[in-house]
């Protein structure tokens, strides 16, 4: 009898192993971004200066460009850039910025740690389910579950400002640990290195309606400006400077006056 209940056990411990061996399956099939292979960025998008550092150089950056874990991308006064992950959540990176592309390999759920300058997030969901990222600054650890939103990041004070365009992200302080804080759409919240999150107040009103404004317009701004950058090493031609006649000959010098009449 003891024989036959210990048979039956391994029975169903085969069973269930196999149940949750298929299941596994499934799972890594329904989210092919966790793979290794799956996990750089293109580039969709592109306008003006933007490099990608390789073995310490700048590589200029071109549309369908790859953008591997653990590089960092920079822009130049005019560069903007979209990038698109394997799930279709994209991120977008302005002028003046310097981010790290999931700086943490062994957790592709680190989307971006940022360094200075200002992106924009969109986190596609999952057959409309929650698609938990994150994205890290100096001072703020930003966790999302299918959202949009902008992160600015200040050179002066490694200060980071949030802002939520839609759905909604749980905030919390880098370095002073506390309870998070949620924002939600049409929130703004502002968090400073030395101050805990506690303190911080979220911003609703007139301060976040001009925000935003300022964003989209910055966006159109870009967009507007003529394409510069090239394809090689180094950060391609940039923009045309005061003086600069892109290699261009002078124009003749004007004829000489006509001789006086005796």
């Amino acid at each position: 009898m003891l024989v036959l209940r210990m048979i039956r056990a391994v029975h169903r411990g085969l069973a269930l192993g196999a149940v949750l061996a298929l299941a596994g399956g499934v799972c890594s099939a329904q989210i092919p971004f966790f793979s290794p292979s799956n996990a750089a960025a293109k580039v969709t998008q592109l306008n003006g200066q933007v490099s990608v550092l390789k073995n310490s150089y700048p590589w200029t950056l071109n549309i369908g460009d790859f953008v591997q874990p653990q590089q960092m991308i920079f822009t130049g006064t005019d560069g903007y850039a979209v990038l698109q992950v394997s799930d279709g959540s994209t991120f977008e990176v302005f002028p003046n910025s310097k981010v790290v592309f999931r700086a943490n390999p062994g957790n592709l759920r680190d989307l971006v740690d940022m360094i200075l300058g200002r992106i924009r997030v969109h986190i596609e969901k999952l057959g409309g389910q929650p698609n938990p990222n994150s994205v890290k600054t100096p001072t703020a650890v930003i966790s999302v579950r299918g959202t949009t939103f902008d992160v600015v990041v200040s050179e002066d004070d490694d200060s980071t400002l949030i802002a939520v365009t839609e759905g909604q992200v749980a905030v919390r302080h880098t370095l002073h640990p506390g309870n998070e804080k949620l924002l939600n759409a049409g929130e703004v919240l502002r968090v400073h290195k030395n101050e805990p999150l506690a303190r911080r107040g979220v911003d609703r009103g007139l301060i976040a309606d001009r925000l935003f404004r300022g964003l989209s317009d910055a966006i159109i701004t870009i967009m507007r400006m003529p394409r510069t950058g090239g394809g090689s090493p180094g950060g391609g031609s940039g923009p045309t400077l005061p003086g600069d006649t892109q290699g261009n000959p002078p124009p003749p010098p004007p004829p000489p006056p006509p001789p006086p009449n005796n």
